[in-house]
């Protein structure tokens, strides 16, 4: 039986944050854990909510491979100690089996794209799992906030709410989000990379 993969949503615990752009992360996540049917409960051994399940079908219709889904219970920064945890617990090679889904400044807002491997691009949380887990060669799922208006700080756009008018696109962002976990889980990085970056 093939290894697990271990999908990992970024974000900020607490009900304060919840609905930031910056814990998108921990939404798609959501999303992802009711489409397996599980449910996020406390690890014993790493700071994380996790669940576990099987997420969409093989070709030839056979359940999609193990998943555990896992949001570090710590500030955003910190996130590389609970998937460096977890990388161990549940024996994840992080170059084959480890995708990391994050808020993206660089790119428009409801953009996605799937990334392996290089810079984190200033994004604090994805700099504190490539050092604890001794790589950066990992996959990634870029979802775009876009940039802050005028002269906002940048630290302040991120840790505020999506606005209002956009929430009926978030929905719409999130559900795609998943698509693209569900694909890269059951049908490879590349395939799933290829059917996102697909025009539309």
């Amino acid at each position: 039986m093939s290894e697990p993969w271990l999908v990992v949503g970024l974000g900020n615990p607490g009900t304060r944050y919840a609905r930031n752009r910056h814990n998108v992360g921990y939404m798609v996540l959501d999303v992802v854990a009711e489409r397996t049917g599980s449910r996020f409960s406390s690890h014993k051994k790493a700071r994380a909510r996790v669940a576990e399940g099987r997420l969409g079908l093989l070709p030839g219709g056979a359940p999609g491979p193990r998943v555990i889904l896992a949001e570090p219970s710590v500030l955003m920064n910190l996130s590389g100690g609970p998937v460096a945890g977890l990388v161990s617990y549940y024996g994840i090679d992080p170059s084959a089996r480890l995708l990391v889904i994050h808020d993206e400044l660089d790119l428009p807002a409801h953009e996605l794209r799937l990334k392996c491997g290089g810079g984190e691009g200033g994004h604090n949380g994805l700099r504190s799992i490539s050092k604890s887990v001794s790589t950066k060669d990992y996959a990634r799922l870029r979802v775009g906030i876009g940039r802050p208006p005028g002269r906002q700080d940048p630290s302040d756009f991120v840790l505020s709410d999506f606005p209002g008018r956009e929430r009926a696109d978030l929905g719409v962002t999130l559900e795609r989000a998943a698509d693209a976990v569900e694909q890269v889980v059951a049908l490879g990085f590349d395939d799933a990379q290829q059917r996102l970056h697909a025009p539309r």
